[in-house]
Parts: structure tokens; sequence; C-alpha cells
């Protein structure tokens, strides 16, 4: 078999319809140069006689030898390639030293010219060659498909490659997408030939899969929603919700890039080519038994894996997270954020508060560790004992005092001073403050404690009452008035009442005048007490007509002294004359 070169790999050779002369003479050569009449081109199969620093002796028949240049067949480290015995391809190579009565032969021109018909009939037909990178170039890297070929770096993969180096060495599947033999370009695509490797691969993947079928797959890429699985020539999305049967924030946290994995065919679109898959369907739901192995009451212990504003989650086991809330990590009340008492990657010890597989919750607690402080609270404290504490929290109708970790006590505004009228409790006291304060009652079963801070002090009414009775005459002052009478401070904390119909008339007084004026002290009568409703009724008039009926009787002593009626003298005051 023989075949004519190209021009840019034979420069010697006449292009057709060149210069006769030159063909003529290369003709005549091939005519009448007795055993070497062969022409420049022609391609023979040929033994290897033996191996010379010469070159490679070559017998291709008709009594003929030929010589092939040594370094065609050695390595960079100095070793050859071939031996005697051994049968090549070479071609005529006129251009090449041979020594005299040997034909001039090249193996490396001949596989070059067997490679480009290849690569022609591959480009034609746009089908696959294979090809090894030999280096990088600007653009793109080098590859060797049989002869030297370009691949830009826009054809290296399907997507944004960033590692080419790589590649290196390797042997790649290729697709010509140019190629000019007489200037000796090629340009490949290794993109090109996965596209249609996929393409072929994915109508086959399509057409196998099914809805409910397990496959294997390789993660290709990692998003923040999911994983996209390559099936085999298409991509399956894995949802970050159907990862784990656990929570996780990120597939990075369960899945790597080139990690070959088993998924569930949730849904598959053949005409949009969609397909959902699943990770956690192909592994045993820990929720379905999570009831048996974390029963109330049961000691755990896991790692905490986030924390939020209402508690801590912590991971009991792969697939299984409990939540502390925030009221169960303290008996006190006063913890602010959940972070005061755990880290993310702490490992707690907690008690099972309750499980609920189908909602996918464990509750736990931290404060069950420890006993109950309102369990011994009767024993430790008794009513009428005086305690300290911090003011925690002031609300419309009170104040919590917390008396000891997780102990709080309430301060009715009722229960704040003897004397005043509270009616928001920071009129006396602050957040913060540290006050002293009585027990009033205890309440274990409902967590319940009352305080008072007046009963500190004695009672103002009660020191009233035991000191005064009705009848009593005493001194007040009109502090304010009422459409039925004016209020009298009787004593710090203490007020009485003097009704209208108990108070004197007076000169040029209006109806829209108070019954006494405010600011007024003057005597008032105590006409009557009710020492449980803390209410004293008071009488101004009683004081005046008691002074008028005095007067009255001294008037009729010193008059009947004067007469010498004794028994006129000594009459009780508000005695009544006998008859005339």
């Amino acid at each position: 078999m023989s075949s004519n070169l190209d021009d840019e790999l034979w420069p010697g050779s006449p292009e057709p319809g060149g210069d006769s002369e030159d063909f003529g003479q290369l003709l005549d050569e091939a005519l009448h140069q007795g055993p070497s009449h062969h022409a420049q081109g022609e391609t023979f199969m040929g033994i290897v006689v033996k191996v010379t620093p010469k070159g490679v002796f070559m017998d291709i028949g008709q009594k003929t030898e030929g010589l092939i240049p040594l370094h065609e067949f050695t390595q960079p480290d100095g070793s050859v390639t071939v031996k005697a015995g051994d049968e090549l391809e070479c071609i005529v190579d006129r251009h090449a030293d041979a020594a005299e009565g040997y034909l001039p032969l090249s193996h490396l021109k001949a596989a070059r010219m067997k490679s480009w018909d290849t690569l022609e009939q591959a480009f034609r037909s746009g089908l696959l060659v294979s090809g090894r990178v030999t280096g990088k170039t600007k653009g793109g890297l080098d590859v060797d498909v049989g002869v030297p070929a370009f691949m830009p770096g826009s054809q290296i993969d399907v997507r944004p490659y960033t590692n080419p180096d790589s590649l290196f060495g390797h042997d790649i599947a290729v697709k010509i997408v140019k190629l000019n033999r007489r200037r000796g370009n090629v340009v490949v695509s290794r993109k090109a030939a996965m596209e249609d490797e996929y393409g072929n691969l994915k109508h086959e993947t399509l057409a196998a899969l099914e809805e409910g079928a397990v496959v294997q797959g390789v993660v290709k890429n990692l998003t923040d929603y999911g994983v996209f699985i390559d099936l085999g020539g298409i991509d399956g999305l894995l949802h970050i919700t159907e990862i784990s049967h656990g929570r996780i924030t990120h597939p990075s946290e369960a899945l790597q890039v080139g990690e070959q994995i088993s998924v569930k065919v949730l849904k598959l679109d053949r005409e949009k080519e969609r397909i959902s898959l699943g990770l956690r369907q192909v592994t045993p739901d820990p929720w379905a038994s999570v009831v048996e192995r974390y029963t109330p009451g049961t000691p755990v212990q896991g790692r905490v894996v986030s924390v939020t504003d209402y508690g801590a989650f912590v991971e009991l086991e792969p697939g299984v997270e409990g939540l502390i809330h925030i009221s169960e990590m303290t008996w006190s009340r006063r913890m602010k954020h959940p972070s005061k008492v755990v880290k993310v990657g702490d490992l707690v010890p907690a008690v099972v508060l309750d499980a609920k597989p189908e909602q996918h919750r464990v509750s736990l607690g931290i404060k069950q560790l420890e006993a109950d402080p309102w369990t011994t609270v009767a024993q430790r404290y008794s009513i009428g004992s005086v305690v300290e504490g911090r003011v925690r929290k002031l609300i419309g109708f009170g104040a919590f005092i917390e008396i000891e970790e997780g102990i709080d006590g309430l301060v009715h505004v009722s229960d704040m001073s003897w004397t005043k009228r509270i009616k928001n409790p920071s009129e006396a006291l602050k957040k913060g403050q540290i006050t002293q304060a009585v027990i009033l009652a205890i309440d274990p079963n409902n967590r319940r404690l009352s305080l008072g801070i007046k009963q500190l002090q004695p009672d103002a009414w009660e020191s009233f009452f035991h000191v005064h009775n009705p009848g009593d005459i005493v001194r007040g002052r009109v502090t304010r008035a009422a459409k039925f009478g004016v209020f009298v401070e009787l004593a710090a904390g203490v007020e009485g009442l003097c009704h209208q119909s108990e108070t004197p008339p007076m000169a040029g007084r209006s109806k829209d005048d108070p019954a006494l004026p405010i600011g007024a002290e003057m005597d008032f009568k105590i006409i009557k007490m009710v020492e449980s409703d803390h209410k004293i009724g008071l009488s101004a008039r009683a004081v005046l007509e008691d002074t008028e009926r005095t007067r009255f009787s001294e008037y009729h002593r010193q008059a009947a002294a004067a007469s010498g009626d004794f028994e006129g003298a000594v009459r009780e005051p508000g005695e009544e004359d006998g008859p005339a």
C-alpha cells in the first residue's frame, strides 16, 4: 500500500500541477535507482534486522533493506523501544539520512500519516478519538491524538474546569471539532465528547428510571437548598429536607462532592427531565422507634447543635434531636438567654420529658437533674418569717422578689405600705433593689409565695384601735372632701370620715363648698369604729353640741350657787331640771 503525504509533513513533495522538471526527476529516481527504486512516501511493512547506533535496519522484502534513524525509537531516558524481529510499518523518506545502499525510511512519519487518515475519518463521521494530555499552552491544553492537537480551555468540560493540571498525562476521549491536514492543525473538545456521551447515557438512564426505585449516583454539586446527583448522563435534585431524618443547615454537613451514594427516586418527569431524589428514604427512620428508646424520665446525654432564643437543640443520635426549652434549663426564672447555660458543641446531660415521634419532637430538661426547691419550701420557710431578696420584676398589681434560686414571692400593692395608698409598685420598689419582706402564705403545689413589706412595721390602724374607743375626742386635719362628707387624718396612715350630717352649719357656705375647710385642724368625736374594715366615723357637730351643753350646765351651776340652791349647783351636766 502506498500513499502521498501532505505538503506540511513532506515539504519536498510537489503539488499537483507543480514544476514538471522536479516531478520528472523524482519519477526517474523511482524507476532507475537499482534496488532502491521506491517512490517518496511509499509505505511498507518491514521486519527489524538489527539495531545499531547508526539506526534500525529493516528488511522490507524484494531484496531491499532500509534504515530508520535510531532517534525515532529512543526515549528521554536513553532506552530504545525496538528490537530485532519486531514488525513495523515504515515509509520512504528521501529527506532522512541513510547509509549507502540502504533505503531511507521513517516509522514516525508512517504512523503520523496513518493517524491523519484515522483523524480525517473520525472528523467526517463525528466519532470520538483518544488523546493524551501532554501539557498546558496559552488558552488551553496540548493533546496528542497521534498528531499534536489543541484543546481550548472552554472545551475541557461541560462546566468551568478549575484544575486543568489534573488532566496532565491522562488519556481522555475527545471529539475533533476542526481539522486542517495541509496546515497540520487539529482542534479537539473533551466537552463535546462528554455531551455526546451524556446524551446517549441520559436517554438510557431516563428509560430505565422508575419512581420508587433505588439507584446509585455521584454527588456532583452542593447548593444551599440541596444537592445535584449525577445518575448517569442526567442530574437529579436531592433537596436539603430529603437528605437526613435530622435537621441540617447545609448539605455539606452530610455529603461531599464526588461521593457515591444510593438514593430513591421520589418523583420523575420524563418530558421535563426532572428527577426528585431522597436519601433519608433509603435508611431506617430513627423516629419510628423513638418512643421505645426515650421514655419520659430517661436520663440521656447529647451534644448541643443549635442555640435559639427559646432553647437549645441537642443531638441524641444521628437524625434525632431533642429540645431543651429555656423554661426547662433552670428552676430560676431570671435567665435571659439559653446561651447563659449551654453553648454549641457542649456535651450535656438531660432528662426526657416527652416524646412525640409523629411530630419529630423530644422534649428535654436540665433542671430536673436537681431537686425542685419548691418541694422543700414549706420545710425551709414559715409564715411570719422575715426573708431578704432582690426585686426581679414589677407588674401592675405587685412585685416579684427572688428570695433564692428558683423561688420567687409576690408582694401585692396592698401589702407594700400601711400609710400610703400604692397604685403602682414602682412607687415603693425598684427593679434590682434588695429588700426584706414577711412571708404571708406558702402554696408549694401552685408554686406561690405571698410576701408583705408593710408587715415589717406596726399597723397604724391596729395601734389606733387599741388606744381609742367610740366617744373619744380626737384631734384631726381635714385632708380631702367627698360629696358625702370629708376625710380627716387622725394619725399617720389613719383616716376617719366625718359625714356631711355630722358637720355643723357654717355661715356663707355654698352647696359646692366642702362640709369643712380643707386643711382645717379641729376636734372630732368618734362615733363609730369598725376595726376589720378600717373604718372610723367622726362627728364635728357632736363636739360643738357637747361644748354647748357643758357651757349651759356650767352656767346653771354658777346661777344655783349664787342663789343658794345647793342641789342645782351639783347637778350633773345634761341632767334635766325637775318640775318647778
